[in-house]
């Protein structure tokens, strides 16, 4: 490798060469920052500025570079550089823009200047420029394990993008349970201006169209079908997955995918668990998908009731069926679908039984979707009655008798029926949880050898169903679950992405929808696998640091097989060899570190993100006496949330503490605890830790980062009290990306508490 060569290139625009003395910034890059060049430029992104760097690189035989102008948030496209390592000093929104631009604040102003210079140059001086790892080739073959709507949209776009699919499907068809629907709800509104009157043209029922949809999909060559088929085994990583497909009579055959589509949809709501509505006592209380049965028997007739084959004349819709509620064994979410669904079975009772009683009973109405209110106008003038009311019971002693409290009425009252249909919801079909019983890094010797958690304790959720995927990865054998059993697939930080890289859910599996949304879903998750397929070629990691060809690597020598970075990987990315010792799948590595930061004896790193490269930023920080009485206060600030946060601020105008040095880490989850007492050993007089919401509704873009850390994180008043320090000196908190004022505020606390207790004995 070349010896290192450092070239610092200063921005003086955006207002930094009217607020900071631009020679005594070059002179610190130079003297302390021990850079071999440096240069200065009035608009370091232009096409100029950038032409410059791209030059001096060239012919100074640079090896490092600091760009030393703007959040490294900003112009990212603009300072890549491909050849070279590349640090970041933030003193446009980091410091300028966050000081007030007086007097009295130019010299504390120019402090925090200086010192983002000497952390950046420190940081490049420690990083390395990472290189692919090149452990999988392009591999264009995409498996959807699943062949209802959302499977079969999936192989569709992915095929006629050109990419090879296979579709393994449990039963002995394709089409799921759309292939059971007589019609489905409408996927258009009314047209422009004919919403008002009776006699308008409103959306009603539509064919399915699930028989076309099947066709397509046999008729296309791109496109492999197993039926009455499983998945036996899921080993490897993005690009290289190995797939055991075992079939009904024993064969099982075994393929190379690049990346997994799970589409394995719902099932539905077991009635049974509903004895008030009397499903388990007559024939004639059916649930909405086995009313869709009836329909297409009747196909076009008359609906007959099951119990005696007599026509329905009287029918009525319980809404929320054992949904929206917290009783044992319901569902507490809403399934979405089910109010249009209704809407839509009332319909064919209007259409084939005409003289049919019409009820539907709601608590709330929702009808999401293209046709949404017109639909549910539709149902209003085919004479559907709607009625707000609370069901409590079905009798079925000879009639049955819905009995219901009317909300808008306020009384008690019933209605005779011939016909009960429950509006039933949706359970996602997903394997079991492999964190159904929490593990974290102390959980590991009561775990078995295989990784998996120990037993459950009393009252703790259990999931026992059947896996899907089969994966042969240390940390559990399906996919991870969100709290009400759907596939974790985060709808804010990572749409379709699962915590299994290289592997993505499409449709109910990932939470309620309704035909149409499956398909915007499916479509999202092919392109995602797509997308992802070429990132594994290429070394790339998969979102959120997208791009990034970094990836870790251990100091075998030092290594103590305590296995906790295997156990805390939010990506199941780390195994172990024979010996023990950690075995990264890199393409399965998201780049989180989080595995760094649970290392206690510091062996993992990134080339360009490490325990040293942090390091170095906290220790090239100047920390004047305790006589100057200028403290120093360390903010640890994630990248995803946090940092921007601080960006933002800036951009509105906040005032940060001069005595903050704010360091961006990739997650909270990344962080060491050495660097919290590093810091307070080389004198810094507080540390603010700033990571993402945590728990069931977390904002972590690497899922459980901020809960490990907070973990970690729980125990440092412990360290702190053997050095004699305040715990308050240590704070963590969860901050959302738009806490633009809150963020700021928080290290500004800090400033207060330093100005209580007093600045730390450890000063040099």
């Amino acid at each position: 490798m070349a010896d290192q060569k450092i070239g610092a290139y200063i921005c003086k625009g955006c207002g930094l060469e009217d607020r900071l003395d631009m020679q005594q910034i070059e002179m610190t890059a130079t003297r302390d920052g021990k850079a071999a060049v440096a240069h200065q430029h009035d608009m370091l992104c232009s096409k100029e500025g950038v032409e410059m760097i791209r030059n001096s690189i060239e012919s100074d035989e640079i090896t490092h570079t600091v760009i030393i102008a703007c959040s490294r948030r900003a112009k990212v496209e603009a300072f890549n550089f491909d050849d070279v390592a590349v640090a970041r000093a933030n003193l446009r929104e980091g410091v300028i823009w966050l000081r007030p631009d007086s007097d009295e604040n130019r010299e504390t102003t120019q402090e925090m200047a200086d010192d983002y210079v000497r952390m950046a140059c420190a940081e490049a001086k420690a990083m390395h420029q990472p290189s692919p790892s090149g452990e999988q080739d392009l591999n264009k073959h995409l498996l959807v394990v699943g062949g209802g709507v959302s499977g079969m949209t999936v192989a569709l776009e992915a095929a006629a993008a050109g990419y090879p699919v296979s579709i393994v499907e449990k039963s002995g068809a394709l089409g799921g349970h759309v292939a059971g629907l007589y019609k489905r709800t409408p996927q258009h509104a009314a047209p422009a201006g004919m919403t008002n009157g009776r006699n308008v043209d409103l959306p009603g029922a539509e064919d399915t169209g699930i028989e076309e949809m099947i066709k397509r999909v046999e008729e296309n060559a791109d496109i492999t079908v197993h039926l009455n088929s499983t998945i036996a085994k899921t080993s490897g990583a993005p690009g290289r997955f190995s797939v055991d497909i075992a079939t009904e009579s024993g064969s099982t055959t075994t393929e190379n995918f690049g990346a997994i589509v799970q589409a394995s949809g719902f099932k539905p709501y077991d009635a049974n668990q509903l004895p008030e509505f009397g499903y388990d006592k007559s024939a004639d209380v059916v649930t909405n998908m086995e009313l869709e049965a009836l329909a297409k028997a009747a196909n076009g007739g008359p609906i007959k009731r099951p119990s005696d084959g007599k026509e329905v004349t009287s029918v009525a819709f319980v809404q929320c069926a054992g949904q929206r509620s917290d009783k044992e064994g319901h569902l507490p979410y809403c399934s979405g679908f089910c109010c249009t669904t209704s809407i839509k079975q009332a319909l064919y009772f209007k259409e084939q039984n005409p003289d049919c009683d019409t009820t539907v009973l709601y608590s709330d109405l929702r009808t999401p979707g293209a046709a949404g209110e017109d639909f549910y106008r539709r149902g209003q003038q085919n004479e559907v009655i709607f009625t707000k009311g609370d069901v409590s019971e079905v009798a079925t002693n000879g009639d049955l008798t819905v009995k219901f409290k009317d909300i808008i009425l306020d009384e008690d009252t019933e209605l005779v029926a011939d016909l009960v249909v429950l509006a039933t919801g949706q359970v996602p079909n997903s394997g079991p949880d492999p964190y159904a019983v929490p593990l974290s890094a102390d959980d590991e010797e009561a775990a078995g050898d295989d990784g998996t958690a120990p037993e459950p304790e009393e009252n703790t959720v259990t999931v026992s169903v059947e896996s899907i995927l089969n994966l042969d990865y240390r940390q559990g054998t399906d996919l991870p679950h969100l709290k009400h059993g759907f596939t974790d697939s985060h709808f804010i930080c990572f749409p379709y992405e699962t915590r299994r890289t290289g592997i993505y859910a499409a449709g109910p599996v990932r939470r309620p929808m309704d035909i149409k949304q499956a398909v915007d879903d499916a479509t999202g998750a092919a392109m995602k696998a797509i997308q992802e397929v070429h990132n594994a070629a290429a070394g790339r990691a998969a979102h959120p640091r997208s791009g990034d060809l970094s990836f870790p690597s251990f100091r075998k020598e030092g290594c103590t097989q305590c296995k906790r970075c295997t156990v805390e990987c939010p990506f199941g990315a780390i195994d172990e060899d024979e010996e023990g010792y950690p075995q990264y799948n890199e393409s399965r590595c998201r780049r989180c570190g989080t595995c760094m930061g649970a290392c206690p004896v510091r062996v993992i790193s990134f080339e360009n993100y490490s325990v040293e490269t942090v390091n170095q930023q906290i220790k090239n920080c100047d920390i004047p006496d305790e006589f100057d009485e200028k403290p120093r206060i360390l903010a640890l600030a994630c990248e995803n949330d946090a940092y921007p946060a601080l960006d933002q601020a800036a951009m509105s105008g906040e005032e940060l503490t001069p005595w903050a040095r704010v360091i961006p880490v990739r997650c909270l989850g990344s962080v060491n605890l050495s660097w919290v007492t590093d810091a307070m050993n080389s004198g810094y007089d507080g540390v603010v830790l700033m990571g993402c919401q945590k728990g069931d509704d977390y904002q972590c873009h690497f899922v459980r980062g901020s809960a490990m850390a907070a973990e970690r994180m729980s125990k440092v008043g412990d360290t702190l009290s053997t050095l004699n320090l305040e715990p308050e000196r240590v704070v963590i908190h969860e901050v959302a990306i738009t806490d633009i004022k809150r963020a700021p505020q928080l290290i500004n606390d800090m400033a207060k508490v330093v100005e209580e207790i007093g600045m730390s004995p450890f000063k040099f």
